[in-house]
């Protein structure tokens, strides 16, 4: 399961935020907290990571689960996509400029000036993947939590359920369920498989 942290002031104002350690707006996200909390009250977690950046941590305090005990790891690799240049700017202070209007029409794929590219981003995180999958081989981990980013989930969604960019976004405080399997293949090399997806907190329209 991974979730995205609660809402921030650069949220609201539509400032991309990056890897900028911007606090959690309180009380202004409580609502979102307060919901992700009931959602994971009855949920038991192997082992949890979280970005490093505070707004991930703070979630992760909110949610409560880090109160039983669960092994936690901040993760610098669960950051947010590095927005170089763009970080702190709305889109009407970056929408005339040739390389934004570029990376627009990309599709997030070229990289940002002082910033990164989509592909950066994935290759960190299949990094972070192939670690997640030793620790559970190791330690016995069926359930796992990951507190991170909108970014960050927009691109396992694109791995895990091969939806296309635009489809992956989650709000605050929300995020999504998957049910994988790690796998290698003839070649030794892991391969995950993604059986079921679901929206966290669950649809009120959703069948069990």
């Amino acid at each position: 399961m991974a979730v995205r942290h609660g809402i921030t002031a650069w949220n609201l104002e539509r400032r991309y935020q990056g890897q900028q350690d911007i606090p959690l707006l309180l009380p202004e996200a409580e609502e979102g907290l307060f919901a992700l909390r009931d959602a994971l009250a009855d949920e038991r977690f192997d082992a949890i990571y979280s970005s490093d950046l505070n707004r991930c941590q703070q979630t992760l305090e909110w949610s409560l689960v880090a109160k039983l005990g669960v092994p936690l790891t901040l993760e610098p690799r669960l950051r947010e996509l590095d927005f170089g240049e763009y970080e702190g700017k709305v889109y009407d202070e970056l929408k005339d400029l040739p390389h934004y209007r570029a990376w627009i029409d990309s599709v997030g794929e070229l990289q940002i000036p002082g910033g990164e590219s989509a592909a950066q981003l994935r290759a960190r995180l299949e990094a972070w993947l192939h670690d997640v999958a030793v620790n559970a081989q190791q330690g016995d981990h069926g359930k796992i939590l990951a507190v991170t980013h909108g970014g960050v989930i927009r691109e396992l969604r694109r791995r895990f359920e091969t939806i296309h960019f635009w489809d992956g976004t989650v709000a605050q405080a929300q995020g999504r369920r998957w049910q994988l399997i790690y796998k290698q293949n003839e070649q030794g090399k892991g391969e995950w498989q993604c059986s079921s997806s679901s929206a966290v907190p669950a649809l009120a329209n959703a069948r069990p």
